[in-house]
């Protein structure tokens, strides 16, 4: 998406009203290009345009500005009613370069034909030109005002005018030229004049039709250009093609008018994973953990859907962007004991001041306290006018219609300052916060109505295995209960997200492959447990296997090591391994940061913390391990198996010790690091 200026250049600082181009590719959206002027934008877009044809990649490619003008000025400029012929004409006759150009000029000679009243007007320069009207006294189009498409598009300029504010007739006549070059240099096709049959397409698009205001961090045209960009990668293919639709052969059209609520919906959908999201590097046998969450960390991003809702209902989900406070906290000075008010600090000695008849409580408004008066206030009560300085009420002796204090009083004691907690716009709580009570209160005092924030995310959870019967069932000999899959939907629960029981699967790949088809069309994320690894039973990791965007990850973890990852028609699958305390340790170590990335949260680690070690262990090189632990007399103690299977450890436990890949000789008094259950979340 580019935003387009007909003006001279703007210099090497990033700026207002100057090129900026937008990129985005499956609702992610990179950095926007600041582009001084057009010859280094002409250059930019003719880059990136190649780098993407070379790449075998196609180009939705918009431009903020009209491809076309208003019914017959195509015929009276070139003899044809061919647009394209126009942007041809202009090419042949515009002249620009960073510091001038000729668009003033080649507007009066085109008015000059046609009676030199019209149909362009407005002159920026401050030489007049014979033909061109700086304003429209006596002016006269022989053209319809506007395109047809501009008479739908609320408070649309027309393209007539060159310059003023909002005018985009200058940016017509300068954009043109460049999009004419570029096209024939690459063979673009230009909608909706021609159809849509080659890799790369130039589309008129104005984000005005969409976006509200920008961040107040961001300059407009630049977080236009990459918020387009991003809302028009994620336009469902057949809504597109709704869109594309549009018989508008000589005037051109706008892309998406009609389509507004579309592409808002658009907006508020989560971007696409690639199916490369969990590819590590070629020749990664075994990875280090630290290595596999970094990996995580980088690739992932939220996957949830965007709404706003009231503050009220916001309690528990995660904010999608930064929310500013819209009221001070305080918004008033006032003060933060009972006692009396007065102006001005005191020094040391005794100090009498005459009482006023009046007082301040909490909730009233604000009065006025005359010169030397002193005034009764109580806890919270906006200081009155004449008050900035309150002394408690135990330190005053009342007398007389007077008080009497003993000095020294500094000016501003026992008061708050309006804001000093929080500021009218400034940032009440970041983007990727998880709303709990501290932030509902802050937003609640800050008077914010409406909070944007992600939809929950909603994680299927599947057992996998012949081996396994439900709870109440009858376990024949070789079987046993699913314990995982009552584990990690409590998990999935506690760690705010929304967990669906999609049951267990027998070792059948069908089966698997309809239970995984079902949880992709009701979950964000799938969560399995077995048939992870590469065995002729490990049906996970071979149906994602099928759709080319499996990652057997080999982690250098104990308990733990296999993990099938993938994506199953665009819903990330993390494979677990079978055993339950490798599928909780796994779960909790690398599936419970991703799901909060996906859920829309930053990244968190674990808060852990070194205790000295009541136990003893010769640890080997090679692998992290995670022992289950727990704090007795200030020391962890860990559980005397380390078995996968042993499910009554994880309940005897109330943390993990981590141990580093290192070999380690751990004799009671050792430091570990401790992390509890509840830094995980649980």
């Amino acid at each position: 998406m580019v935003d387009w200026s007909g003006g001279n250049d703007r210099g090497p600082t990033p700026c207002a009203d100057a090129i900026w181009a937008g990129v985005a590719r499956g609702g992610r959206s990179e950095e926007p290009v600041y582009l001084r002027n057009r010859q280094v934008a002409e250059d930019w877009i003719a880059s990136f345009l190649r780098e993407e044809r070379d790449a075998g990649r196609r180009v939705f490619a918009g431009f903020d500005f009209p491809f076309g003008y208003p019914k017959g000025f195509c015929r009276a400029l070139t003899g044809e009613d061919d647009p394209l012929g126009l942007w041809g004409w202009f090419e042949a006759h515009v002249e620009d370069a960073p510091d001038r150009n000729n668009r003033f000029d080649l507007a009066a000679r085109i008015n000059l034909a046609h009676g030199g009243k019209g149909p362009f007007w407005a002159n920026a320069l401050r030489r007049d030109i014979d033909g061109l009207p700086r304003n429209m006294t006596g002016y006269v189009n022989p053209f319809p005002k506007k395109r047809l498409a501009e008479e739908k598009a609320t408070g649309a300029f027309t393209c007539w005018q060159l310059a003023g504010a909002g005018a985009v007739g200058s940016q017509i006549l300068m954009g043109l030229p460049v999009l004419e070059r570029l096209r024939h240099r690459f063979g673009a096709a230009v909608w909706p004049f021609e159809p849509l049959k080659t890799d790369i397409a130039f589309v008129e698009i104005w984000p005005s039709l969409t976006l509200d205001k920008a961040p107040d961090n961001m300059i407009r045209d630049a977080w236009q250009v990459s918020e387009t960009a991003r809302m028009v990668s994620l336009v469902p293919p057949d809504t597109l093609a709704k869109m594309l639709a549009v018989d508008a052969s000589e005037e051109g059209w706008i892309f998406g008018l009609g389509f507004e609520d579309d592409l808002k919906t658009a907006a508020a959908l989560p971007p696409l994973l690639t199916n490369s999201c969990f590819a590590l590097p070629p020749g990664v046998q075994w990875t280090p953990v630290a290595e596999a969450l970094e990996h995580l960390r980088r690739n992932l991003a939220p996957v949830t859907a965007i709404r706003n809702v009231p503050v009220a209902q916001a309690t528990g989900l995660v904010t999608a962007a930064a929310v500013q406070a819209a009221r001070s906290n305080p918004p008033l000075p006032n003060t933060a004991v009972d006692g009396y008010g007065f102006a001005g600090g005191r020094p040391d000695g005794v100090h009498r001041l005459p009482l006023s008849a009046s007082r301040a409580a909490a909730g009233d408004a604000p009065g006025r306290l005359g010169a030397g008066e002193a005034m009764r206030v109580l806890t919270g009560a906006a200081l009155p006018e004449g008050v900035d300085t309150v002394v408690l009420q135990e330190d005053v002796v009342v007398a007389d219609g007077h008080i009497s204090f003993r000095g020294p009083v500094k000016t501003g004691a026992n008061t708050r300052r309006a804001g000093e907690d929080v500021t009218s716009g400034d940032t009440a709580v970041a983007a990727g916060v998880r709303i709990g009570a501290p932030e509902a209160a802050l937003l609640a005092a800050t008077g914010v109505r409406t909070v944007q924030v992600h939809d929950p995310l909603r994680v299927a959870v599947v057992s996998t295995g012949e081996e396994l019967v439900e709870q109440g069932d009858v376990a024949r000999d070789g079987q046993i209960f699913d314990a995982n899959r009552p584990m990690l939907l409590e998990m999935v629960a506690r760690l705010g997200h929304v967990p669906l029981d999609m049951g267990r699967v027998p070792d059948d790949r069908a089966a698997l492959k309809q239970r995984f088809d079902e949880a992709a069309l009701r979950a964000d994320v799938i969560l399995t447990s077995g048939g992870a690894s590469a065995g002729d039973e490990d049906h996970v990791s071979a149906l994602l296997d099928e759709t080319g965007t499996m990652t057997l990850w080999r982690i250098a973890v104990k308990p733990g090591r296999p993990l099938a990852l993938g994506l199953w028609q665009q819903k990330p699958v993390f494979g677990l391994p079978g055993n339950p305390v490798a599928a909780l340790v796994c779960a909790l170590v690398f599936a419970r940061p991703a799901m909060a990335v996906l859920a829309g949260e930053t990244w968190s680690d674990p808060q852990g913390f070194d205790v000295p070690a009541a136990f003893s262990k010769n640890k080997k090189p090679g692998r992290s391990e995670y022992l289950r632990a727990r704090i007795r007399n200030g020391a962890a103690e860990v559980f005397p198996s380390e078995g996968s299977g042993r499910i009554s450890g994880l309940a005897w436990a109330d943390g993990l010790v981590e141990l580093p890949m290192e070999a380690m000789d751990i004799t009671p008094g050792t430091p570990v690091r401790y992390i509890p259950f509840g830094s995980f979340g649980l």
